[in-house]
């Protein structure tokens, strides 16, 4: 029951988006509307298409994005550990320095 509900719903969104399914293009007037595809890889004449422009993520990029989360998630769990520690459910001890 459920899945078949599943399917209806599916198919029903890709009646209203126009969408055929994996990997094609809309049938819509304006294709590029909906998503940028392209179905051939020469034109009418036999020449080839340019290469697809591509964005490459550098060291810089990623590094834009690693260091922000992770400063966050540490102030996550430093904030966390503290709370721990004031309401004493995790109090560290010094038990190894006795050796």
């Amino acid at each position: 029951m459920a899945t078949a509900l599943v399917r209806f719903s599916r198919q029903l969104a890709k009646q209203r988006l126009g969408l055929l399914g994996r990997g094609r293009c809309s049938q819509t007037p304006n294709p590029c509307k909906a998503a940028p595809c392209r179905t051939a890889v020469s034109t009418a004449s036999g020449a080839i298409h340019p290469k697809p422009d591509k964005t490459s993520f550098g060291l810089i990029r990623m590094t834009v994005v690693v260091v922000p989360f992770l400063y966050v998630g540490t102030l996550i769990s430093k904030n966390f550990a503290a709370l721990l520690e004031e309401h004493d459910i995790f109090v560290p001890e010094d038990d190894d320095d006795d050796d």
